[in-house]
């Protein structure tokens, strides 16, 4: 039987402090119970001898300190799995969003996880396709990898994930592919979104929806991408399936993060956030990738609004260490109307070179993406130039790369929120927008590739323009 106290000495922000209690145990499940019969739930965030201070997922408002009566469970939080929850939308807390997402449980699964044995850790190394050009064709994501995207107040980071959700797919063999979609402090319109987007499209039948909305209490936004991670972890490591999970928005989780730290009276870091927000999200972040052994993967890509568009703000900067790479976001091609506005020339992917080739994507992936990458950079300049100086000043060369740039922008960086196009797709188009260099100034790109692509783009071009161009 399990001992309930009502010895609630203080209450701060989601935090209570009970004294008078035995055994309690750090990440310990509590149920509170307040006067008027309703149960809360929390957990235990510290003990001192025979005080426990309590961390309450639903908020502490109307609470009473004589009344309330709290039990402590004896165990972790746990999340209750079976293969059916592909199709279902949890709350924050794990629990079913509707009477038709409940399922009948195999199993439970502490939140928290347990760490993966570097050693046995397997290095990624196979291709991931999105349907994305800017991601598949230059920041190519790996199966195993952790790529973050860096967003900003108001860029469409949303629409992409569920573009990203919608369309991902591993190639080659027949592989059971599933996706985790885990929203931090979202809207309710957001959550429709996303919500009727993927019924819409039947994405939903793959994938597992988390949602926190912004009017859920702040502390529950901390257990909610564990929350999704456990569902990963178990579609991956137990049922063999190759999991893409999607956090959006990670800016939040650290927003709730800084408020219990505050809470909890602690010497606060950078930017006010608590000095162990490293290794706060290195216990999320970590979470993805391959065990020696098993079929299974964990791909992670968490999205995170950076405050005033700064990367040395503590959350990218930080998350940005963790990770291997990022793909980040640009106002200005927002502005210009072209969407997914990906800013390539300071995005990376740490592991692209892993995931590409021959066998993978195609031969000449690797050319490709270094040609690409260079002449849209020497496009930039030439436009930064021709401000200063006037286009009459650029060489004829100049202007093949400033068009170039205006080309590569409008066909290859953007695309349609619902066009999904294949890596032969993606990597045809990049060879039909190199075709207008002379051959000479492909220098990035080997001989082999250049007389069986760009002869063959070359010649497409020469019969479009037909025989009196």
């Amino acid at each position: 039987m399990l001992k309930e106290y009502r010895s609630i000495i203080s209450i701060s922000g989601p935090l209570l402090l009970v004294e008078g209690v035995e055994g309690a145990k750090y990440e310990e499940l509590v149920e509170i119970r307040l006067d008027d019969g309703s149960i809360r739930n929390g957990r235990v965030l510290e003990v001192d001898r025979d005080h426990a201070l309590v961390q309450v997922f639903e908020g502490t408002s109307g609470i009473d300190l004589e009344n309330t009566r709290v039990r402590f469970m004896g165990r972790g939080a746990h999340m209750y799995l079976s293969p059916d929850i592909l199709g279902k939308v949890f709350t924050g807390l794990g629990k079913p969003k509707t009477e038709n997402d409940r399922i009948i449980a195999e199993k439970s699964l502490d939140i928290n996880g347990s760490p993966i044995n570097p050693y046995a850790r397997d290095y990624p190394n196979e291709f991931i396709q999105t349907g994305i050009s800017t991601i598949d064709g230059l920041n190519t994501l790996v199966r195993g990898q952790k790529l973050p995207v860096f967003s900003g107040s108001g860029l469409p980071h949303n629409r992409i994930a569920a573009q990203i959700a919608r369309q991902s797919a591993v190639l080659g063999k027949k592989e059971e592919f599933a996706v985790v979609f885990v929203a931090i402090g979202i809207t309710f319109e957001e959550s429709q979104y996303f919500i009727n987007d993927f019924k819409k499209t039947g994405a939903i039948n793959r994938s597992v929806l988390v949602l926190n909305l912004a009017d859920d209490p702040a502390i529950e936004r901390i257990a909610t991408p564990r929350v999704g991670l456990t569902c990963a972890e178990y579609l991956a490591f137990e049922k063999d399936m190759h999991v893409l999970v999607i956090l959006t928005d990670m800016t939040n989780y650290c927003e709730a993060l800084k408020e219990v730290s505050a809470a909890r009276k602690e010497i606060p870091g950078r930017r006010g956030y608590p000095g162990y927000l490293y290794t706060d999200l290195a216990t999320i972040y970590e979470r993805a990738g391959r065990i020696k052994g098993r079929k299974g993967s964990i791909t992670q890509i968490p999205i995170l609004t950076m405050p005033e568009d700064d990367k040395t703000h503590p959350i990218p900067d930080l998350t940005g260490y963790i990770t291997e790479g990022q793909i980040i976001l640009s106002r200005s091609l927002h502005k210009k109307r072209i969407s997914p506005p990906v800013d390539v020339l300071p995005s990376l992917s740490r592991l692209k070179d892993k995931g590409i080739g021959e066998g993978k994507t195609r031969e000449d992936h690797a050319d490709t993406f270094n040609q690409l990458y260079a002449a849209y950079a020497r496009g930039k300049e030439v436009q930064e130039l021709a401000v200063i100086l006037g286009e009459a000043a650029l060489t004829d060369i100049d202007k093949i790369y400033y068009k170039f740039a205006e080309d590569f922008e409008n066909q290859y960086i953007s695309q349609g929120e619902y066009e999904n196009r294949t890596i032969e797709e993606t990597l045809d188009l990049g060879w039909r927008l190199l075709s207008v260099f002379p051959r000479a100034e492909l220098k990035r790109v080997r001989d082999e590739f250049l007389d069986k692509y760009l002869a063959r783009f070359k010649k497409d071009e020469d019969n479009q323009e037909g025989p009196g161009a």
